[in-house]
């Protein structure tokens, strides 16, 4: 992704005050503020990923998930699925070809009725290693009184922080997908199985499809109109279902638990926990869904990562301010 040609809402998601200054702890109401100041008030909209597409489908559990997990999830009956698929940022008309992630929310109901919540990223880690680094790279985004970004604090910023650029630098070496349903999401954070004994396991989890990955080349890039993916995720699922595999990677020892910027090895053990397939998409079945990754069901827990749980008072209050009509 080139600096002077990025546009503000690739920007926005492929990465927080402005160089070098120190945040005290940053809170829900600070990302919520620079959301708005970085793709304005958008009133009723999600004010990050506001550009989406709902889809429904349901999961199938393997027996491996029960070996770790008390969830009900995993204990071999089915479970509806709630799907979104996403443009990171709050701009509601983001353009479908930039080098930004895609995003994407589960919400699985069992058949006892609980209910479990994923949300991830297409980019393997995230962009800082804490809310506050964060929050000031997206202070580096914020236009000035003229509409204009100011690209080299914000490559002054990435210097002084080096966890804002693992995911910018995957981002220059991996065009976007061609599909929704043709790329892998990450779960970015480590979260924890936990079984019968109580016995407690780190992982992170990752879709995988079973088709593999399909990526635009940079011909399409130039060529493909700015929105285009949820007419070909609906055509796509009008002639067969989309499959993915729901994997679990599971961490050892010394993998860090609280620095979603930072990647795992790859040489860590992966299970395969069951396959989601998605049946359709278009309606507005997730319209009035918040997808908290907290929200877990029993059997699963959220990790020390102070990025994902500070996502929770983030996320009610779009949630509010969205059904408020703000």
């Amino acid at each position: 992704m080139n600096f002077k040609a990025l546009s503000l809402s690739a920007c926005l998601v492929s990465t927080m005050a402005a160089s070098g200054v120190a945040h005290a702890e940053a809170t829900g109401v600070d990302f919520i503020n620079v959301f708005e100041k970085l793709a304005g008030k958008q009133p009723g909209v999600r004010k990050g990923h506001a550009k989406g597409v709902c889809a429904v489908g349901e999961f199938t559990p393997t027996d491996a998930g029960g070996r770790y997990s008390s969830s009900a999830l995993f204990n071999g009956e089915k479970s509806t699925a709630n799907i979104r698929f996403s443009m990171a940022g709050g701009n509601p008309a983001a353009n479908e070809t930039e080098r930004s992630p895609r995003g994407v929310g589960v919400k699985f109901t069992m058949a006892d009725g609980s209910v479990h919540y994923i949300a991830g990223l297409t980019t393997p880690v995230f962009p800082g290693k804490s809310p506050e680094v964060f929050l000031g790279l997206l202070e580096t985004l914020v236009p000035d009184e003229q509409g204009k970004v100011d690209f080299s604090q914000v490559a002054q910023y990435r210097q002084e922080h080096p966890s804002t650029l693992p995911q910018f630098n995957w981002l220059q070496a991996n065009n976007p997908p061609s599909s929704y349903a043709s790329v892998n999401y990450h779960g970015i954070h480590a979260f924890y199985f936990v079984d019968d004994q109580g016995k407690k396991t780190k992982f992170k989890w990752r879709l995988v499809p079973t088709e593999g990955q399909k990526l635009l080349t940079k011909a399409q890039m130039k060529q493909l109109p700015d929105t285009f993916l949820a007419d070909k995720l609906k055509e796509e699922l009008s002639q067969d279902p989309a499959h993915f595999e729901l994997q679990a990677v599971i961490g050892q020892a010394d993998d860090v638990t609280n620095n979603p910027s930072q990647a795992w090895p790859e040489d860590r053990e992966v299970i395969t926990l069951g396959t989601l397939s998605i049946t359709s998409s278009g309606d507005n079945n997730c319209d009035l869904i918040n997808f908290d990754p907290n929200a877990l069901a029993q059997g699963v827990e959220s990790s020390d990562d102070r990025i994902l749980r500070l996502r929770s008072t983030a996320y009610a209050i779009s949630f509010g301010k969205r059904l408020s009509g703000q």
